[in-house]
């Protein structure tokens, strides 16, 4: 798994949708305007650069040790706090339950497409994760010794049956929200086991508050199954309007990879190691010696973010370049020497939906990604399909090696023919966010306030990539966890040592 944070100017935009008008408002009413919303849920001084970072070096355990940076406040991109002075932040920290690591083995062919970067100006860096990724690296990888690290061994399973406040039920179908009939707060949840039937109903009650962490299409469907969301979508599915709140289930986001595949000569990838026997006996045993090997690799190792034009203030892609190829996923890999290199827009403009089919819990919703639905989406997409083009057709590095151009093929040229090519080649990458987005009390799309409370209904938070009101610049599983450790300040800000409390 990528370790990945995206960038400062994300979380600094994600601030200035609460922040007030200092110009119009003027500095005094300004500061007084802060203290008011932070009382109501509406500061969003916490979800600034300055105020996440904290959230992701709480939780990590970063291999290479901590680091320390002075930063100059305003110098990363929009920051909203300029007139601080400059401070020292802790970039990395040590001790945590989120293990980082340097990636164990690193590819030729992956060094040559740094070259290749270089020549076009876009240079080597050690860190993608210091608020300015801007640069070509191996990634930093969520493992421990060659082993993948997820979040049920980091958290769950060094307390399962130590704490009594935590119950794990498995095989279990949360149906929906339970809302009390006379004030509309959230009273827990109403699930089914799968292993009893489906005619079996639970229920689980809060005793404090009830926290939705199902992503970015549960979550949402979620509340739409209990009765809050859009009125229209609600009634088509006979669904009884409990608390109308058009913006669930809307502003989908997602990071659409276009993946281009490059022939070539005299540069070994995964693919021809793992079309010879001999070459599958040698990756297994490498990882039992000593967790070494493609087997221990990320299937995207190198990554490289730049930006589609000279002109903009901060990269809007991102690379992932794979020493293999394949036609879609699931496939084989090619028999002949081959590597992808997948390129996303951060900063998509498009906007989907995920709506419930109807009232069935167990009917997967409606979900509409709407890819490259504007033209900006597909001018960016036309570019990035090009300067792809550049690092590898074009460039010193790897003509030694006859780079030829697999997919989507060399024969689409025209800015149609690309734009068609990318809705072909194009993806998803696993990143949907923004469905239960946090906004200001008047905006209509907003779900939650600046403290992840679900806006006019009493203790009911969302907690995952859903609250996000625009996606990260980067993999977002990181930026989830760092979402998950400002929900927990703010459980115990509201509550106290009660928080921790069954």
């Amino acid at each position: 798994m990528i370790y990945m944070r995206g960038q400062a100017e994300d979380y600094d935009g994600w601030a200035q949708i609460f922040a007030e008008d200092e110009t119009r408002l003027g500095a005094k009413r300004a500061n007084e305007k802060r203290k008011e919303s932070a009382k109501d849920g509406e500061n969003g001084e916490v979800w600034s650069w300055r105020g996440v970072l904290p959230g992701f070096t709480k939780s990590e355990d970063f291999a290479a040790g901590a680091s320390i940076q002075e930063v100059e406040r305003g110098s990363e991109g929009g920051d909203l706090y300029k007139s601080s002075p400059p401070k020292q932040e802790a970039m990395h920290g040590v001790g945590g339950e989120w293990r980082v690591e340097k990636q164990r083995l690193s590819w030729k062919v992956l060094d040559t497409f740094r070259d290749a970067c270089e020549e076009q100006g876009i240079p080597k860096v050690e860190d993608f994760n210091r608020g300015n990724n801007f640069g070509s690296s191996y990634f930093h990888v969520n493992q421990r010794g060659g082993w993948r690290w997820n979040t049920s061994k980091a958290w769950l399973h060094p307390i399962m049956g130590r704490r009594a406040n935590l119950t794990v039920l498995t095989h279990v179908h949360v149906l929906k929200v339970l809302l009390d009939k006379s004030n509309g707060s959230a009273l827990g949840v109403e699930f089914a086991r799968s292993e009893v039937g489906t005619g079996v109903v639970e229920r689980a009650y809060a005793g404090l508050e009830t926290i939705l962490a199902a992503g970015a299409v549960g979550s949402p469907h979620l509340l739409q199954l209990s009765g809050v969301g859009p009125p229209a979508p609600l009634r088509s599915a006979d669904v009884p309007v409990k608390h109308a709140l058009s913006g669930v289930g809307a502003n989908l986001q997602d990071h659409l990879q276009l993946r281009m595949v490059f022939r070539i000569s005299g540069l070994p990838t995964l693919n021809e190691q793992y079309a010879s026997w001999w070459g599958r006996v040698k990756m297994g045993l490498e990882y039992l010696w000593d967790r070494r090997g493609p087997l221990s690799m990320a299937p995207s190792q190198v990554g490289v973010f730049c930006k589609s034009e000279a002109t903009l203030r901060r990269p809007d892609l991102e690379f992932h370049v794979q020493p293999l190829s394949l036609d879609r996923f699931g496939e084989p890999l090619h028999p002949f020497p081959a590597f992808t290199a997948s390129v996303c827009h951060l900063q998509p403009t498009s906007r989907g939906s995920v709506l419930l089919r109807n009232r069935d819990p167990r009917a997967p919703p409606r979900i509409q990604p709407n890819y490259l639905a504007t033209a900006k989406d597909r001018a960016v997409a036309a570019r990035a399909l090009r300067l792809t083009r550049r690092l590898v057709l074009g460039s010193r590095a790897f003509l030694p090696f006859k780079p030829e151009e697999y997919a989507p093929g060399i024969t689409c040229q025209s800015q149609a023919e690309l734009e068609d090519a990318a809705g072909k080649v194009g993806t998803t990458i696993f990143h949907p966010a923004g469905t239960c987005k946090m906004g200001r009390a008047d905006d209509p799309l907003a779900v939650l306030d600046a403290r992840l409370r679900v806006r006019g209904i009493e203790r009911l938070r969302v907690c995952d990539t859903s609250a996000m009101p625009v996606i990260t610049s980067g993999n977002t599983s990181s930026p989830t966890l760092m979402i998950a450790e400002k929900a927990s300040d703010f459980l115990h800000a509201a509550h106290g040592t009660a928080a921790d409390k069954p």
